[in-house]
């Protein structure tokens, strides 16, 4: 008798420590982008469900935000272990799901720093003050209760860890919402939780359609608080949804259009090597790539040269095997996207021929691929000879996640350097270049609030002045007559 074939995986929900069907039996079916294999049957979360997941988190708000910041930690440094030990597990389930080269992929370091980090650094402080003669007062920071983090599907383990890292360490209880097209790589975290002794209740892992259960979640009275990464789009209709709801806390990292400026004196192996590095990553899906790259006349054609030099050495193939260095788009979806851009491109530049791999030169700063968030593998190439004219094209933007600069001359590069309208810059360096302690985010609309090991916590907390008048006090206050009220 034959071997049978493995069961398809079942993903369910994980709320209040349990593993359950969607309340109406309601489920979804992923594929492999690469092979077009069904590697998933994903339980789709209703509204009743965030319901469910709300009431288990609010249950479980008042004994974990009681324990200390050591004892919160603690369940936080383990999953980090697990997470480490598990990379290569991950690895395959994002290769799976949305066709991530294993090659690259460097998320479970990612996500194990960030809990390591906040397994330890959950320690809130206010401040005091003695300025108010007759008065002792002083400030608080306390967890806003039950709160939510809506992931993206590009890097879900990125952005799982950078979200529940610091909301629990804070005290809050989570709510996890995935996106549809990644979900398994979570899922996978959700069943590390009780090992790493987390409470139940304590953080709940729903799947399922923004339209759906993200929309619930975005308008749920109940929670205080919602951190989201992914499209402009998306983020004015949860904008929209606190507004018209409770005013719940809203952090928001969008997308970004980032530009690239390379001067004649630059090293141009390695912009060329740094700059095709940041949009083949992820197959050019991710929120800072360097998708405008902007090179003085002096050099330009040298560093299109060195450019297609580093896409062509890119292996295309099996997103699974070590040897592949480029995966797919992450389903028919994107691809048409992404498609459909080139394809407007080549028609407005009158280009022969189709590309997908694309750097296309001397694109018009009106053209959609200037202006539009493309999230694929797509960089437009353009010349330049005037350093203020440049800025101004490179800031002429509703974008400004990323920009980088490439120099030699140190007072340029800091001129340019803080000229770019940008929340982060790279100096001889582009992205994913970044720093753990230094803030993560954008100007414009590439989003709202800042991500970070010394910022991240305060998004998750409230801030509670408290004002005690202190017998004893007001003799000093009496005395230092009407000057000193």
């Amino acid at each position: 008798m034959g071997s049978m074939a493995p069961a398809t995986p079942e993903v369910k929900l994980l709320i209040n420590g349990k593993f359950v069907d969607a309340s109406d039996g309601g489920i979804f079916d992923l594929h492999s982008p690469y092979s077009g294999k069904l590697v998933g049957r994903i339980a789709e979360a209703t509204a009743a469900d965030v319901d469910s997941a709300v009431n288990a988190a609010s249950k479980a708000f008042p004994a974990w935000s009681a324990l200390s910041p050591a004892a919160r930690g603690a369940p936080l440094a383990k999953l980090a272990s697990l997470i480490s030990d598990s990379k290569d597990t991950f690895a395959k389930l994002e290769a799976q799901s949305i066709g991530r080269a294993t090659a690259d992929f460097f998320d479970a370091h990612y996500a194990s720093m960030q809990f390591g980090y906040f397994a330890q650094a959950a320690y809130a402080t206010g401040h005091s003050s003695l300025n108010t003669p007759g008065f002792l007062n002083f400030s608080l920071r306390q967890p806003f209760g039950v709160v939510a983090a809506i992931i993206p599907w590009n890097a879900p383990l990125v952005f799982l860890s950078k979200k529940l890292g610091p909301a629990l360490a804070a005290g809050n209880t989570v709510i996890l919402k995935t996106s549809e097209k990644a979900p398994l790589s979570s899922d996978y975290v959700a069943k590390m939780l009780d090992q790493a002794g987390f409470p139940p209740g304590v953080v709940n892992v729903l799947h399922g359609h923004g339209q759906v259960s993200g929309e619930a979640i975005c308008r749920h009275m109940r929670i205080r608080a919602v951190s989201f990464t992914g499209s402009v789009m998306t983020g004015r209709r949860i904008m929209r949804a606190a507004a018209d709801t409770n005013f719940k806390r809203v952090i928001l990292e969008l997308g970004g259009k980032s530009p690239v400026v390379v001067f004649e004196d630059a090293d141009l192996a390695a912009a060329a090597k740094e700059t095709a590095f940041s949009i083949l990553l992820n197959s050019g899906q991710t929120c800072m790539a360097n998708s405008r790259v902007y090179v003085h006349d002096a050099v330009a054609a040298e560093f299109v040269k060195l450019f297609e030099e580093q896409i062509r050495s890119r292996k295309v193939g099996d997103p699974e095997l070590s040897s592949t260095s480029f995966g797919t788009l992450a389903d028919k979806g994107q691809w048409e996207r992404v498609t459909s851009f080139v394809e407007k491109g080549r028609k407005e530049l009158q280009q022969e021929g189709a590309v997908f791999l694309a750097a296309i030169p001397d694109v018009p700063e009106d053209s959609q691929l200037m202006k539009d968030e493309i999230f694929g593998p797509v960089v437009c190439i353009n010349s330049f000879s005037d350093e203020a004219k440049v800025l101004a094209q490179c800031n002429d933007t509703e974008y400004g996640l990323y920009a980088a600069v490439y120099t030699k001359d140190l007072d340029r590069g800091m001129r340019v350097a803080k000229a770019l309208e940008s929340g982060m810059v790279g100096v001889n360096c582009t992205s994913p270049t970044g720093a753990w302690d230094l803030p993560f985010g954008g100007y414009k609309q590439s989003g709202v609030g800042r991500e970070g090991f010394l910022d991240s916590l305060n998004d998750w907390l409230e801030n509670k002045s408290v004002f005690m008048r202190v017998k004893g006090l007001e003799s000093a206050a009496a005395a230092s007559g009407p000057l000193g009220r």
